[in-house]
């Protein structure tokens, strides 16, 4: 069997940072690529979640083919019910910002998609939107799982490349099967803090825009995955604007630096 060389540009939580998304698409399209795949937390924040919808309506109606799977922020929106609503202003400002068919866009997104037979999609883990595939967090901050652990959570997974996000870190792991584990890290909000499973931090110590190129390269026969953690830089500063002005604080400071505090 022939496998046909593709080149894929992966992206993931977006978080409604409209100024983050539009210079990685800006940066993508240089890049001469076979599709799109964007792999969730798309419009949770406290930035422009109505201009990150439309803007990906905009993509889907250029591109086609272009692939978006649900991540746990997205059904944490379409889920919320009016308590939560009330006592979370950011979702409160997101549903106010929104409109009906956003909404339901997300509920009609899939949880996993299988690109090809050797690449496939997800949020956190083949079984759990909410479960880190890569890492663990018990000591405060991210560290490597044990190779073993990481193909228990694969759950009998045999794709050659499996693309999640969610942690928000940039990583290619390559298992003792073979197979490689990339993390796209995250468009638009380069570092939080969170008290499940236990508290930590995820930073990535850089303010920039993040995104994978993953490209099945073939070379004389033989296949070989090739992976390219990009970089982009953004007006940052504007975005961080938006999120003060919106009451997050912690989210102008991630923003501005990379970093969790200030």
């Amino acid at each position: 069997m022939t496998i046909q060389p593709i080149k894929i540009a992966a992206i993931s939580d977006i978080h409604s940072n409209i100024f983050a998304l539009n210079a990685v698409l800006t940066d993508i399209e240089t890049q001469n690529v076979d599709v799109i795949v964007n792999l969730g937390d798309i419009l949770y924040g406290p930035i422009a979640p109505k201009a990150t919808y439309d803007r990906l309506c905009v993509l889907q109606a250029q591109r086609p083919n272009t692939i978006t799977i649900r991540g746990n922020q997205d059904r944490q929106i379409y889920e919320a019910d009016s308590k939560e609503i009330a006592e979370n202003s950011t979702m409160k400002f997101i549903m106010d910002d929104l409109p009906i068919d956003a909404i339901k866009w997300m509920q009609n997104l899939p949880f996993e998609h299988h690109l090809t037979e050797n690449v496939y999609l997800c949020h956190g883990s083949p079984t759990d939107d909410m479960i880190y595939l890569l890492e663990e967090v018990e000591s405060g901050a991210p560290t490597i799982r044990p190779d073993k652990e990481i193909l228990q959570l694969l759950n009998g997974n045999l794709a050659q490349v499996i693309v999640c996000g969610h942690t928000h870190i940039p990583r290619t792991v390559k298992l003792s099967t073979g197979q490689i584990v990339v993390n796209t890290g995250s468009v638009g909000y380069p570092a939080y803090e969170d008290d499940l499973p236990v508290s930590h931090k995820m930073e990535t110590y850089s303010p920039h825009a993040s995104y994978a190129i993953i490209e099945l390269k073939l070379i004389n026969d033989i296949s070989s995955w090739k992976v390219s953690h990009i970089k982009v830089p953004y007006d940052h500063a504007s975005a961080a604007k938006l999120a003060l002005r919106n009451g997050r604080k912690d989210w102008e400071y991630a923003l501005m630096t990379g970093r969790v505090g200030g």
